[in-house]
């Protein structure tokens, strides 16, 4: 009788709201397969975050971006090598659904699944897949990494399951620019672009409603660090936070009392741990979180195409900071 424990990769290269939201998944495994493997490929820039989850044997960084970016055969060459020498998996499942992910699986074996070709991002990429689910490219992107996991390996997830999910990475201690006195509001001001980016101007009004608390100013490029600046000169309780790790961001929103962002990665960390939160969509919608009683969405009108997203969509100044402040302090005071 074989008793060796199951060994699954699963590969989720980019981007970090999506490894982020993806991490519920390691849980909902060892519910059903308590001794399993799992490993994690993804790019090598988002692997910190994933490093001694306690769920994980080992996370492998790809460095895909690096490798095009500097047109680096030899290192082409080394990352074959080392996916091909990864194995053998029993599961390999590819999360994700584009080209680059299905190769990264295919170089790692031959035991994949992943979505169908009417259901994955790019069609092609199930070419390369053993087997495969058909899971609506339109349905919500967090019940689709769980679909996708769970009809690769044998079980089914309910949505109280997932209400009910224990924080997704380990806690960490508090960090110290935290304050003790005041409720502590993280602000998510930064996105991948500009139209998903709500005015700081309207941050400015956010942090004064909110007066009585510690509003954090998130950051993590140049640009964003110049529109934090630009908020700390006119609103007197808003911080900006030191350049964080992304261990160190984790934490940060761990510890917080409420996060207000943009639908970016940071703010779906919220999600991740259980604390509470208010994402803003402009050009995306809803179907990039998992609402519930505590994580909640402010959206504008814009009738988003989720096939085709309009990077011109600016509608997100629309949103009115009314409309956010009333869903904040409902949070805040059962917090």
């Amino acid at each position: 009788m074989n008793n060796k424990p199951l060994r699954i990769a699963l590969v989720r290269l980019t981007a970090l709201g999506d490894i982020i939201n993806g991490t519920v998944v390691l849980q909902l495994i060892k519910k059903h397969y308590p001794d399993a493997q799992i490993e994690w490929f993804c790019e090598e820039a988002f692997a910190p975050i994933l490093h001694e989850h306690p769920d994980l044997d080992k996370v492998h960084s790809v460095p895909i971006k690096r490798i095009k970016k500097e047109k680096d055969f030899a290192l082409l060459k080394a990352t074959i090598r080392d996916l091909k020498a990864s194995g053998p998996f029993d599961r390999i499942i590819d999360m994700q659904g584009l080209i680059k992910s299905a190769v990264v699986a295919r170089y790692i074996g031959k035991n994949i699944h992943g979505f169908d070709s009417a259901s994955a991002r790019e069609s092609v990429a199930s070419w390369l897949y053993k087997t495969s689910s058909n899971i609506p490219y339109e349905n919500n992107v967090i019940r689709r990494n769980i679909d996708v996991v769970a009809n690769a390996l044998g079980f089914s997830v309910t949505d109280e399951e997932i209400l009910s999910k224990k924080p997704c990475f380990a806690a960490q201690e508090r960090p110290v620019f935290l304050t003790s006195d005041t409720k502590n509001i993280a602000m998510v001001i930064g996105a991948s672009w500009p139209s998903k980016e709500y005015p700081k101007e309207k941050f400015i009004e956010l942090c004064h409603a909110l007066e009585s608390s510690n509003c954090l100013l998130i950051w993590g490029s140049d640009r964003e660090r110049e529109y934090a600046e630009y908020i700390v000169k006119q609103a007197e309780n808003a911080t900006i936070v030191p350049r964080l790790s992304l261990k160190e961001l984790t934490a940060t929103i761990e510890h917080c009392d409420l996060i207000i962002g943009n639908d970016t990665g940071p703010t779906h960390i919220a999600w991740a741990m259980n604390r509470p939160s208010i994402t803003l969509f402009g050009p995306t919608n809803t179907r990039m979180i998992y609402e519930t009683p505590i994580n909640l969405a402010c959206e504008s009108d814009s009738q988003v195409d989720i096939n085709k997203i309009n990077k011109q969509d600016f509608s997100i100044q629309t949103i009115t900071v009314d409309e956010i402040i009333l869903k904040a302090k409902k949070l805040l005071e059962s917090s």
